[in-house]
């Protein structure tokens, strides 16, 4: 072995690697992006994150009713938001603004003083019953939320449950009526999760033509680089399509059973479709500064992996997730899907148009790059 040539090795592949830029994403910004992904989808960042937001709608005629909100709101897990319209609040859980309501009833405070007066004396107890619904889209919200309420009730009013007690949580309703398994929860999420492989294959495409030269062969035709990006985008479009179908039936041969109706498919496919022209973006934004359809691949998954871990079906703080698109596509569908919102809702409409907003300066911005850097 020669140190002198060892060395000089060492130089160039170095050298390489700093000239090229798609190396550095592969060395650098890929292991940096995987570690930001998994750290904030799995709560690494910032510890606990997870706040659930819980409406309280008080009809309490005596003081026990504020008594308990108040001892809600100093639980870190639990924001609490306070209702004086039963049907306001259920509007808000139904699009997932909100992950429960707590009614609490009028006589909730004559309930406290008659137990706390006779404990011993169930006959002289005044019963009334505490109304909880729980989002029907949030498998962890349906597990967590119920004991919360309970622990903070029983210390708040003093309640002994093993003796007895004049004061019940009622069984949690959902927002519909359906039995929802794991699989269901996270069917919404593989519709996004899908779309954002559609970033690699443009990419791949893309820069394999230009390895080729069929790039540089198609410029002195008549073919305009406008009907070169037009071509990505029907084609994918196209692919997105049949990727929804197929999320689709595959979902519902494994026995998931969505709300929402046909307009409900027809949103799915217009978020979908949507989120997919922002692939095709980031696809075009890839292949301008990959030189070869290898470092495509590796740059593909710098995009690739927030947009999965982020946006999709797997647990991630809100505050962060909210920066992909993918989410809102997720979020959207969990709505339609899984607690039965009309696609006309609000909290609908407000994610479709952020996905439009977001992926119309995704696709300019990837036009302008390849333009730009990508022709070479």
């Amino acid at each position: 072995m020669n140190a002198r040539r060892v060395s000089a090795l060492v130089v160039k592949e170095l050298k390489r690697t700093i000239r090229e830029p798609a190396n550095l994403f592969m060395v650098i910004v890929f292991p940096l992006i995987l570690t930001l992904a998994f750290g904030a989808s799995f709560g690494a960042i910032g510890g606990n994150e997870f706040k659930y937001n819980v409406a309280v709608v008080n009809r309490d005629i005596g003081p026990y009713g504020a008594v308990l909100i108040s001892a809600l709101t100093r639980i870190e897990v639990l924001s609490i938001q306070n209702y004086t319209d039963p049907s306001a609040a259920q509007s808000d859980l139904q699009q997932g603004r909100v992950k429960a309501i707590l009614d609490i009833p009028p006589d909730f405070t004559t309930s406290v003083l008659t137990y706390n007066q006779s404990p011993t004396s169930p006959s002289k107890w005044h019963n009334t019953t505490l109304s909880l619904s729980i989002d029907n889209g949030s498998m962890v919200a349906s597990a967590a939320i119920p004991p919360i309420i309970q622990q903070t009730l029983s210390a708040i009013t003093q309640v002994n449950a093993k003796a007895g007690t004049s004061i019940t949580i009622g069984t949690p309703t959902l927002v519909d009526t359906q039995k929802i398994s794991q699989f269901a929860y996270m069917v919404p999420g593989l519709f996004g999760y899908a779309a954002v492989f559609l970033i690699m294959t443009v990419a791949q495409a893309l820069t394999t033509e230009r390895e080729q030269g069929i790039l540089r062969r198609i410029s002195v035709t008549p073919t305009t680089v406008g009907d070169i990006f037009a071509g990505h985008i029907v084609s994918n479009l196209i692919l997105g399509s049949v990727q929804v179908a197929m999320v689709f039936a595959a979902s519902y041969v494994m026995g998931f059973r969505p709300l929402g109706g046909v307009a409900g498919i027809i949103m799915a496919f217009a978020m979908v479709l949507t989120l997919t022209i922002s692939s095709v973006g980031l696809g075009l934004i890839t292949a301008a500064f990959a030189r070869n359809s290898g470092a495509a691949t590796g740059i593909s998954f710098v995009f690739i992996l927030p947009l999965m871990f982020l946006g999709t079906f797997v647990p991630a703080p809100e505050s962060i997730s909210r920066l992909v698109p993918t989410w809102y596509v997720t979020d959207a569908l969990t709505s339609i899907f899984l607690r039965g919102a009309p696609v006309t809702s609000q909290a609908i409409i407000n994610d479709l148009l952020t996905v439009v907003a977001a992926s119309a300066a995704i696709i300019i911005t990837g036009i302008v790059a390849f333009r730009r850097f990508g022709k070479s």
